[in-house]
């Protein structure tokens, strides 16, 4: 593990968050959606279950994007604005079994200022450490899709939404069809 388990955590939500918004279609269609995404990435605390709730963390989508293409000092400024915008007072606290860990925003705050917050959070850990390249954006061509690269090696160049194989398939389709012509 190279950052504290609750900042890879979040900075994993962060990105699925902002890749729902992608090319792919609306990866949050309805309330729905985004519950089966509140279990995937382990939330807890407050959830409503509406569509208000809903639109909520959609618009957080659009900021969160921009610190994959921002440099550091906008980044900075988005995260400083997220922290002071939800009045962050960040807290160690234990739950479900979990070890210490952040929170700067009470469990019962809407969803959308929690995920906000837990971002801002994690990602202010990547620009304290000098490891904010550790965000990009996926290098398969026709993906839009952002990724979070925790390997040690920082190798990492392909989303989760299978673009990996994709780009292997393509190259192992030009090899062959290099060697038979």
């Amino acid at each position: 593990m190279l950052f504290a388990h609750d900042t890879e955590c979040s900075l994993i939500a962060a990105a699925a968050l902002v890749n729902t918004a992608g090319g792919g279609g609306e990866g949050l269609a309805d309330v729905t959606a985004l519950d089966e995404f509140y279990v995937a990435h382990a939330y807890t605390g407050r959830h409503e279950h509406t569509e208000a709730e809903l639109t909520s963390v959609r618009e957080l989508r659009p900021r969160l994007r921009r610190i994959w293409d921002a440099d550091v000092h906008e980044v900075v400024a988005i995260v400083n604005g997220l922290l002071r915008e939800h009045d962050a007072l960040p807290q160690l606290i234990t739950h479900d079994d979990e070890p210490y860990h952040f929170h700067a925003v009470p469990r019962d705050a809407p969803l959308a200022i929690r995920m906000a917050v837990e971002a801002a959070m994690a990602v202010a850990d990547l620009v304290r450490n000098g490891e904010l390249n550790r965000l990009r954006a996926c290098a398969h061509p026709d993906c839009d899709n952002v990724l979070v690269d925790l390997s040690r090696n920082r190798s990492r160049r392909f989303c989760e939404a299978g673009c990996g194989n994709r780009a292997a398939v393509t190259a192992y389709r030009a090899r062959k069809a290099a060697t038979q012509g």
